[in-house]
């Protein structure tokens, strides 16, 4: 990592319009109620080029980096005195579970808010601050009637993030988690029954963002391990890491455990498919609350409300995740879909046509390598539907 040099600098930000004044001014009733006729005439006319409170640009005082890492650029300028290095363990709301990293308070966790300027500047996402940021913040003291506390600070600024497990939700971005190194996608053999459709699109977002998936299948004591080997087949001959598992019997869970040693891991899956449970037989000091699928529905009931970074006994740290029933891809294009399907990416050069969309075009190696089994049947489909998306 090079070395950043807090040279501060005034640059241009764009700010959400719900925060800045509006362009025109459209009161006149309510001001001729107030202040009846005045002296001076009003204005002949106003601005219609677009160039206003509502467009232009503000500036912002930031810190620019000498560093040619991705991600390092220009960030907002802080008082590095007076702030403190920290993790956010949790987004609960208003307010965020921020673990300090300093010497002097290490392992200390504050009730923090988050700066207004972060949460002005226009952005795609869904939410300023997410689990696994790391952020600088200030502490700040709250009087009550019976004294003067401490405990409560303010989010300064949001670190440049890496390993982003990303979603879209109602079309924004929604940052799951951030800093992680491999994301353990976790689903069910049986109530909720797999959804290989899922699977491939949590495996093309940690391809995206480079981190390792890992194909979890839990509750394997309820069907015959051998149903699900043509599955795990597939995924085991692109080199992913495929592991059965049971919360119930404890089988796979050794293993499970050497995956998740010293690292930082996310879990994420249906609602139903056991994730705080496999975390509570591996870690049982955790004691995360589960809950049973629905007789009704067959689907997995909401346990996990946030996403929370937890501690792991034997070192590093794991995200357990809200249900996800829906994984709607975030920042991906048609044209770079294949590109992340390890087995459909060496036949696209192949192709009679550059701009193939290995879907119907005549030629296509693509397709080709699907008719002589090279390329798994179901996997393709599952190509062609995340793309036609």
């Amino acid at each position: 990592m090079g070395k950043r040099k807090n040279k501060n600098k005034q640059v241009r930000a764009a700010f959400r319009k719900n925060r800045t004044n509006k362009t025109r001014k459209t009161d006149w009733t309510s001001e001729f109620d107030k202040h009846k006729f005045v002296d001076a005439a009003p204005d002949q006319s106003e601005r219609v080029s677009g160039k206003g409170e509502l467009t232009r640009g503000l500036h912002v005082k930031a810190e620019v980096s000498d560093s040619d890492e991705p991600g390092f650029g220009i960030t907002i300028a802080v008082d590095h005195e007076a702030c403190k290095p920290g993790r956010v363990l949790a987004v609960r709301g208003l307010h965020s579970d921020v673990e300090s990293q300093d010497e002097e308070d290490k392992g200390t966790i504050y009730r923090c808010a988050t700066r207004r300027l972060l949460k002005t500047l226009a952005t795609d996402q869904r939410h300023v601050v997410a689990a696994g940021d790391y952020v600088l913040f200030r502490l700040v003291d709250y009087s009550t009637q019976s004294g003067i506390y401490a405990g409560e600070g303010i989010i300064e600024r949001v670190e440049p993030r890496k390993g982003s497990v990303t979603r879209t939700f109602r079309g924004r971005q929604h940052i799951i988690v951030t800093n992680a190194e491999q994301l353990l996608i976790i689903t069910s053999a049986a109530q909720p029954r797999l959804k290989p459709n899922l699977i491939d699109r949590m495996i093309l977002t940690a391809e995206k963002v480079g981190i390792a998936p890992i194909v979890c299948i839990n509750k394997s004591d309820l069907i015959d391990p051998a149903e699900l080997q043509p599955l795990l087949g597939v995924y085991g001959r692109m080199g992913y890491e495929v592991l059965l598992t049971s919360a119930d019997t404890g089988f796979g869970l050794d293993r499970l455990r050497e995956l998740l040693r010293d690292k930082e891991s996310v879990l994420a899956g249906q609602s139903g498919v056991g994730k705080s449970s496999l975390l509570n037989a591996i870690a049982p000091d955790l004691e995360l609350r589960t809950r049973t699928v629905s007789d009704d529905t067959g689907k997995g009931r909401h346990t996990t409300t946030t996403a929370v970074l937890l501690p792991l006994p034997f070192g590093g740290y794991v995200v357990d995740t809200p249900g996800i029933r829906q994984f709607e891809l975030w920042d991906v294009i048609p044209e770079e879909v294949s590109g992340f399907f390890r087995d459909v990416r060496p036949y696209v050069s192949f192709c009679k046509f550059p701009d193939c969309t290995h879907t119907h075009e005549a030629e296509c190696a693509v397709k080709g390598a699907v008719a002589d089994g090279k390329i798994d049947a179901r996997r393709y489909e599952s190509y062609c539907q995340i793309r036609g998306e």
